[in-house]
């Protein structure tokens, strides 16, 4: 087990080793097998999916054995020590197609060694460390410390320049999208999140990497104190998104209270929609600006990502289960952000489409405060109503899609949705601001607060202040003063939604929603009042 803070510095290592994701030059060609000797004879030991689910309930079934420990001398290599070592090029495994994997050594951030194993053909064969996988470049500062051990890998850029797709610590990975730039993680599996003092960190241990003809399939094994479970990622990169499709089997050893499947985790310290908050001479920095849920009855949920004065939970049930969900960065503006070093502007989204019946449950949110961009301090996750108890079993099927925009309008099967999709897109949210209560000029209302939220989107085009179009908004604590909308004067498509509410000793949760006739033109979005 490992700390949030310990769990989170694990994903700098994704920027240390070697730069920042970069767009790769062309090349034809291809590197092989590199990277070290193998173990488990000349055709290796027999390897499949339902070998590696079958080993895992084996495991859950037998007494746990303690996972492996982090090699001390590792913790030398700090952030400065790290950026010296590199994968030799010439170890590459796979060829350089697109696919090519190098491999990370143990450093400060991710120094607990991993098994990563060649599949071909149905057979496994493991990857052994060699004293020349890794080369140390020039540099000033400590020696690094080159160990035996790998921590974890990266699928690299056509040509070599820049990594796509990292697993490194914990159960956590990441892809650099279409956009060619890191911002938020997925993870394996959450446990007891926002439980004070039980959060539980499970790790991937073992990694077995097959290259197909669709791409790289990916399967890892996850072990915790109170799980074994099965995973299988079918990668692929395509010209819009980098598609992974999840399949995970999982047993539990003992009681978990809290089950987070599917678990995305991302930075939010401030935006431009509350100019109080703002710390930095940067107008904005967050990784993903908001939680976007499609749920089963058609409707479609925005909510804005804050920064609370105190660790939160929202809860979004879904009893019929199969809510696809994701964070996601819709402002795209560099000039909102201003930041022309890590370009959150570019950071991908992250949409989770669930496969399959997944019953009853809920997407959770959990906020905790930050002051600083080096924190990840947002996750959301779904959780089954169904309870975690000792010697219970889960199977979860779902597609991650890494996003340069909004995910697709079919992104649930006719299976998940009880509505038919509509013919025209619902309208988004693209602007969200805060501010004192009142109309400009007069004296603002005491003890009051004002959301203003812009929506556009065809839906709203052509449509004007006789068109019939309302506000649909309600408020679960304080009270709703006014509300008004009203299209945009000299933007076509765009509308504006302004409420006043008075201030509540508790968070309040506003929803608004723009309507005709009783038919949604919108999202819906959920705004909190701290």
């Amino acid at each position: 087990m490992i700390d949030r803070r310990q769990a989170m510095a694990a994903l700098g290592a994704f920027m240390a080793v070697e730069g920042y994701a970069l767009a790769a030059p062309r090349r034809s060609g291809g590197t092989g097998v590199g990277g070290g000797g193998s173990r488990g004879g000349a055709g290796g030991e027999p390897f499949s999916w339902d070998w590696l689910k079958g080993h895992a309930a084996a495991m859950a079934r037998s007494r746990a054995t303690p996972l492996p420990k982090p090699d001390p001398r590792a913790l030398a290599n700090d952030y400065d020590a790290a950026n010296r070592i590199g994968f030799r090029p010439e170890k590459q495994i796979f060829a350089d197609d697109g696919y090519g994997v190098r491999l990370f050594p143990l450093l400060r951030a991710a120094p607990v060694p991993v098994d990563i194993s060649i599949v071909e053909r149905g057979r496994a064969r493991r990857i052994e460390h060699s004293e020349d996988m890794f080369e140390v470049g020039p540099g000033e500062g400590s020696a690094p410390h080159v160990l035996r051990g790998i921590s974890g890998f990266r699928v690299m850029n056509e040509g070599g320049v820049g990594d796509w797709l990292a697993f490194l610590g914990a159960s956590y990975f990441r892809s650099a999208g279409t956009l060619h730039q890191y911002g938020l993680s997925a993870r394996g599996l959450a446990i007891d999140t926002g439980i004070d003092g039980k959060e539980e960190f499970p790790a991937f241990t073992s990694f077995w990497l097959e290259r197909t003809g669709a791409g790289l399939t990916i399967y890892a094994l996850l072990q915790g104190p109170s799980v074994v479970g099965a995973w299988r990622f079918v990668t692929r990169m395509t010209d819009a998104a980098v598609v992974q499709d999840v399949s995970s089997a999982i047993w539990l050893r003992r009681d978990v209270e809290r089950l987070g499947i599917a678990p995305l985790t991302s930075m939010f310290w401030y935006d431009e929609g509350n100019p109080q908050a703002r710390a930095d001479w940067r107008p904005e920095i967050h990784d993903s600006d908001g939680l976007l849920i499609h749920n089963r009855a058609g409707e479609r949920l925005w909510r804005p990502l804050g920064n609370p004065p105190r660790p939160t939970i929202n809860v979004f049930a879904d009893p019929q289960g199969g809510s696809a969900f994701g964070l996601l960065q819709r402002d795209r503006n560099f000039d909102h952000y201003q930041d022309d070093g890590v370009f959150y502007e570019k950071r991908p989204s992250l949409w989770v489409e669930p496969k399959g019946d997944w019953g009853p449950g809920a997407v959770m949110l959990y906020e905790i405060p930050t002051n600083r961009e080096t924190d990840d301090n947002v996750v959301a996750f779904w959780t089954p109503d169904r309870p975690a108890t000792a010697g219970s079993t889960f199977t979860f099927d779902y597609r991650l899609r890494w996003l340069p925009g909004e995910p697709p309008a079919g992104s649930q099967s006719p299976a998940q949705s009880q509505s038919p999709a509509p013919a025209i897109a619902p309208a988004r949210v693209v602007d969200r601001w805060t501010g004192t209560a009142g109309r400009p000029g007069l004296e603002p209302i005491a003890n009051a607060r004002r959301l203003v939220v812009d929506f556009a989107g065809p839906a709203l085009k052509g449509l004007d202040r006789q068109s019939g179009v309302t506000a649909a908004v309600s408020i679960d604590q304080g009270r709703l003063l006014t509300v008004d909308a009203y299209p945009v004067v000299g933007q076509p498509g765009r509308w504006r939604m302004i409420a006043d509410v008075t201030r509540s000793s508790r968070p309040a949760n506003l929803r608004a929603t723009l309507e005709r006739n009783g038919r949604a033109l919108s999202e819906t979005v959920i705004h909190q009042f701290y």
